[in-house]
């Protein structure tokens, strides 16, 4: 794991104290001045005039980068600038290259695995894609937790398996869905889960909340439990419940249910030809999804 703050001060910030170093001494200050007016010693301004720090080549081949060391060498030594108006200066050149842009291609060849956002990001930005899909997966990840330790879970299981799923706030896809490989099964009684949340690896159940969300419903998880008419009396109890057709396409069987009532929470429907009757629920994120069958398990009737 690499930080970004770590690029900065490994990559940028060597290379922009040493061109802004020459630009003073060029401008005619002393080795003296350009210490004090950079906050470093003249040790280091010596080794930058010296060429004895690596310089990042991207870096030092950007255009802006090129332009405010001019910009921030002139007014430094012409004194029309302080030093704090100059690390202000840079600070806004900085934020800028993080994101999606120079640092953040230089981040993400230092940390591979930052390689599939594609460097179209702000790492310090609170809803950038990384953290919001960090968040996503650590959400299924707690309510994977509480299903596997609620006791009559299993019993809830189909024989096709369950899955928790969650989607990104701007979801358009199955890739935008994180949920379990392989889904969660019963083996011997007890609920398993056979490996951490990924995206793009449900089809049925995030097929399935991605019509409810396209249809107008707020939902941004799921769970599927079996069918039976006691599981969804006791669903009914705190949540509209709505049935639709399994033998109609997906899209258009869940979009119908939820514009008849985009409050739904539960959907269901009674099987099909070789279609084996489901229930889904549907929740604000997967904690709350998996809070619903706890909640649920607790009351299921012994077969």
């Amino acid at each position: 794991m690499r930080f970004v703050e770590e690029v900065v001060v490994d990559e940028f910030l060597p290379t922009f104290r040493s061109m802004l170093a020459a630009d003073l001494r060029g401008r005619g200050l002393t080795q003296t001045e350009v210490a004090d007016l950079l906050g470093i010693s003249q040790s280091a301004v010596s080794k930058y005039a010296q060429g004895e720090v690596d310089v990042n080549e991207a870096v030092a081949a950007d255009e802006r980068v090129e332009r405010l060391v001019a910009r921030l060498g002139e007014g430094l030594a012409e004194g029309s600038m302080s030093p704090v108006q100059a690390l202000a200066e840079a600070e806004v050149l900085v934020r800028q290259l993080e994101h999606g842009d120079l640092l953040a291609r230089l981040h993400e060849e230092s940390f591979p695995p930052l390689a599939a956002y594609e460097g179209d990001f702000a790492i310090h930005d609170p809803d950038s894609e990384p953290r919001t899909a960090a968040r996503v997966l650590a959400s299924v990840r707690q309510g994977l937790r509480m299903l596997e330790t609620t006791s009559g879970f299993a019993a809830l299981i189909p024989a096709v398996g369950s899955n928790l799923v969650e989607a990104l706030p701007d979801a358009e896809g199955i890739t935008d869905v994180a949920a379990v490989p392989g889904r969660i099964l019963d083996v011997k009684g007890r609920a398993t889960v056979p490996s951490d949340p990924e995206f793009g690896v449900s089809e049925h159940v995030a097929g399935v909340l991605l019509a409810a969300r396209r249809a107008g419903s707020d939902a941004r998880a799921a769970v599927n439990v079996r069918y039976d008419p006691a599981i969804v009396a006791a669903l009914a109890e705190r949540h509209v419940t709505v049935e639709f057709d399994a033998e109609v396409n997906v899209e258009t069987a869940v979009g119908e249910a939820i514009e008849s009532n985009p409050t739904v929470t539960v959907l269901y429907h009674t099987g099909g030809f070789g279609v084996e009757p489901i229930v889904y629920v549907l929740a604000e994120d997967a904690v709350a999804a998996a809070e619903a069958v706890r909640g649920l398990a607790s009351e299921e009737p012994k077969p």
